[in-house]
Parts: C-alpha cells; structure tokens; sequence
C-alpha cells in the first residue's frame, strides 16, 4: 500500500470501531438522561453532556459488592489518578460511596449507593435498548457477526 492512498486512515478496524463505540456510548448516555427512573439530578447531568463515556467506565467495572481504586483504574485501562477523579465526582452526585475494606482496614471499597444502583439498572436498560437499536440498523445477522468477531477478538487480550 502506498503512502500517497490515505484512505485506509479513514476506514481501518480500530478507527471504525472507536466510531462505533463513542457512537454507542453516547447513544446510552442520552437514553439514560431521558430515563425517567434515573434520579433527576444526574438525568440532568447527562442531559447537559457533564456524565461522559469516561463516567461510563465506573458503572463498566465497579462490582456490586465493591471494588478498590486501584482495580476500578486497572479494568479501565486509566490512571489511578483520573480513576480517583472519576470516583470523587461520582461520589460527589451520590453514585459511589467509599468505606472499608473488610480485607484491609488500610484500603477502601469503592461501591454503589442505592441511587448508584438505580443509575446501573437505567444503564443496563439503555444498553439493551441501544444494541437492540444497533440489530434494528444492521440486521440480526450482521449484528450476531459482529458479537462474535469481537467477542473473539477482545477475548485475546482477556
């Protein structure tokens, strides 16, 4: 391939997925600020773009029972730093708490509060509906392709 064609910048696999998954994510955060069992304050805050696709790794990787900061920033590929940041707004809109760890008395848990459970479950509704979305727009075929190509694919980092 020479250099002067350029075109394959535009079109390789790890730009269309990126597309695809700012496409995704932003299709999710705009069903959750228009989901009506989403406490108001933080409809709002996704409504006026202040919950991003960055807060989204939060609600990924924290595990019901709880998880330390610095496995929230490891599962997210993030600093320990921007994961902190990310926690403390969170907890800030009352998503995440932090208490003890009973493990560790030296380390903490991050966890979700009951408004933060209620956020998971509108996160879950807008994940089906968006990849329901996504089947309606490809086709069921084409969908089901590209669960398994990329479910294979992820699974050899995993």
């Amino acid at each position: 391939m020479a250099l002067h064609d350029d075109g394959w910048r535009l079109t390789h696999f790890g730009r269309l997925l990126g597309h695809a998954m700012r496409r995704f994510d932003a299709r999710v955060l705009d069903l959750m600020a228009h989901n009506i069992d989403v406490p108001l304050a933080l409809s709002n805050l996704a409504a006026r773009a202040q919950v991003s696709a960055a807060h989204v790794h939060i609600t990924r990787h924290l595990e019901l029972q709880g998880t330390r900061l610095t496995d929230l920033a490891e599962r997210a590929g993030m600093s320990k730093q921007a994961m902190g940041d990310l926690v403390d707004q969170c907890e800030a809109w009352g998503l995440v708490t932090r208490t003890p760890d009973p493990r560790d008395a030296r380390a903490r848990l991050v966890q979700f509060t009951p408004t933060g459970l209620a956020w998971l479950q509108a996160f879950k509704d807008a994940v089906a509906q968006a990849e329901s979305e996504f089947r309606a727009e490809v086709g069921q075929d084409v969908a089901t392709v590209v669960a398994i190509g990329l479910e294979a694919y992820a699974g050899g980092n995993a």
